[in-house]
């Protein structure tokens, strides 16, 4: 026998809400990337299953023909392990778009960013939230990208996002 508080709600009414906002969430990220002209050369995805769905919510607003790697090793990283990945990338790569889980993502936005606005930086300190997006640049060789050595220049989270 399963109880229930009276007016709560069962665990599939909970994940059946979160998949909507996902779902609704991907598309207004999907739209901040394509009105920003956000345009990676190549896409490293966590093997994760949100981390996919964030993907293929997000894909059609990117340019198509870009290199995507749906990648297990992303899948729970660290900071640490994310920025080894990045370091890796080759340095023709102009541009390259992480999807993985906090706290990594989050973590090495933050470790990353050594300049930017101070608002920004203060508030991306403060919450790496689900769904968040980091726009970092950097000059110089990735294989010597070390902390605090790239420029915040945007923080979005959703709830920024119009609806």
């Amino acid at each position: 026998m399963r109880a229930r508080r009276r007016g709560g709600s069962s665990t599939a009414t909970r994940r059946g809400r979160r998949e909507r906002r996902g779902v609704a969430v991907g598309k207004r990220i999907r739209r901040a990337i394509q009105d920003k002209g956000i345009d990676p050369q190549l896409v490293l995805c966590s093997s994760a299953v949100r981390a996919v769905q964030t993907w293929e919510a997000i894909h059609t607003g990117i340019p198509d023909g870009r290199r995507v790697g749906i990648e297990p090793e992303l899948y729970a990283a660290s900071a640490e392990s994310l920025l080894e990945r990045l370091r890796g990338v080759p340095n023709e790569v102009d541009a390259v778009l992480a999807i993985a889980h906090n706290a990594g993502i989050g973590d090495i936005a933050v470790g990353l960013a050594g300049t930017g606005d101070a608002d920004t930086l203060e508030r991306m300190q403060a919450k790496y939230a689900t769904g968040g997006r980091a726009t970092l640049m950097f000059d110089g060789r990735r294989l010597l990208l070390g902390w605090a050595g790239a420029q915040l220049v945007e923080f979005v989270v959703p709830r920024d996002l119009p609806g």
